[in-house]
């Protein structure tokens, strides 16, 4: 077998390799997934029917035409083309970054990805142009991929894959549940037990589509370990959360379905919670008057999807959520 061309750029290098024995039978996309680790299976198959693979020379469109071997294959992707989010300058604190991955510390208040009524100034358009032309690609445009994602108010470690082969085996380490993740929260009143698991499936709100809730049927599985910190006047509590899974507003969701919202949720704390009689007004006031949910995602860990290695991150509370906990459970010894 002839080992394929050390490629350039992770998507758009050419590419040529001939079949082994070993690969008799294969499918196609398979074969030249597994010989090409920085390109998804999916992305050759589109890459294929584009006619951008040659089999001996002649154009090859049927992934799941079977491979012989002596066969050679010519693979000639496209350069990658612009991303369709203009690059914009953001600023962002970035924990480390390597030709696979970033690892920044986001903050409240920035959208992770445009959509309808944020179309720019979000992480996507700061990380295009952080990267710039050394972005790699992803399905064919220079973009950056999203692994996972924070609520626009949340602060705290992210990570996003440079590649097809890094956002692959992120995405897949999250859906195994190995990553390790973990998040300040500042809520309501002071749940009992002290530590244990919030669960319930998590659907969209039938009566407000742009809440989710506990629903009894239908609706993903969701899991929520916490562990009480530090509690204020049996008004509000400082809790270490860890997701055993990761839905959308899986920890809003949870608490507030417990009676213990986060202090400033827009979305989950509807009226002055019962417990804030308990503080002192000027302290009361402080935790009223938060404008934002008060969750700082605080640790991720992982392999790195390349070297294997242990990766571990910790960010320190943003300065409006660190000058709340100060108020309510005074500055940390």
């Amino acid at each position: 077998m002839t080992a394929p061309a050390a490629p350039q750029d992770a998507t758009s290098a050419a590419l040529s390799v001939e079949a082994a024995p070993a690969h008799d039978g294969m499918r196609t996309d398979r074969f030249l997934a597994e010989v090409t680790p920085n390109l998804s299976r999916s992305r050759i198959k589109g890459l294929m029917e584009a006619g951008h693979v040659r089999r001996d020379g002649q154009v090859a469109r049927l992934p799941s035409e079977p491979v012989r071997p002596g066969m050679r294959f010519d693979l000639t992707p496209p350069a990658p083309v612009a991303a369709q989010p203009a690059s914009q300058a953001i600023p962002f604190a970035i924990l480390y970054e390597d030709d696979s991955l970033i690892v920044l510390d986001k903050p409240a208040g920035l959208v992770v990805h445009p959509a309808p009524g944020n179309e720019d100034g979000t992480l996507v358009n700061a990380l295009l142009a952080h990267c710039g032309n050394t972005l790699p690609g992803i399905g064919g445009e220079r973009r950056p991929g999203i692994v996972h994602r924070l609520d626009k108010d949340t602060s705290g470690t992210m990570v996003v894959a440079k590649t097809e082969q890094a956002l692959a085996a992120l995405s897949a380490a999250f859906a195994a549940r190995s990553i390790e993740r973990s998040y300040v929260a500042l809520c309501w009143g002071v749940p009992a037990p002290a530590a244990g698991d919030f669960e319930g499936a998590i659907g969209r709100d039938p009566r407000d589509r742009k809440r989710m809730t506990v629903v009894a049927h239908g609706g993903k599985a969701a899991r929520t370990h916490y562990r009480t910190l530090a509690v204020a006047d049996a008004a509000a509590s400082l809790l270490q959360v860890r997701l055993a899974t990761g839905r959308t507003h899986q920890i809003r969701v949870h608490l507030s379905q417990a009676g213990h919202p986060l202090l400033g949720d827009p979305v989950y704390l509807r009226r002055v919670p019962a417990a804030a009689r308990l503080l002192p007004p000027e302290r009361r006031s402080a935790a009223l008057d938060f404008p934002r949910q008060a969750l700082h995602a605080a640790t991720l860990g992982f392999r790195h999807p390349v070297s294997g290695a242990p990766l571990c991150f910790e960010t320190r509370l943003p300065d409006d959520l660190q000058t709340l906990h100060d108020r309510l459970f005074g500055p940390a010894g």
